[in-house]
């Protein structure tokens, strides 16, 4: 086990390059996830089953933030993609 690295910054070797991503596809895979689970929720709730009132607000607030998060994605875009356009 090589410890100069530890002590010594200038003998590590330099960490990768950033890797391009695409985090529309994840943020929106997500988001219909949540949406799947809420339908599920209020169908549950049709049904009659008791006590649903927190599985639905954890839905809505998985959906909400997936909202939020294609949003940031959408104006945030750039930053990202031009970290990773020099890999």
């Amino acid at each position: 086990m090589k410890f100069a690295p530890l002590y010594d910054p200038s003998v590590r070797k330099p960490g990768p390059k950033p890797f391009q991503v695409d985090l529309h596809k994840v943020f929106a895979v997500g988001l219909v996830l949540w949406v799947i689970a809420l339908i599920v929720v209020l169908v549950m709730m049709y049904m009659g089953y008791k006590n649903m009132h927190s599985a639905l607000v954890i839905t809505i607030s998985g959906v909400v933030i997936g909202i939020c998060l294609l949003i940031w994605e959408f104006f945030d875009r750039w930053d990202y993609r031009r970290l990773g356009a020099d890999s």
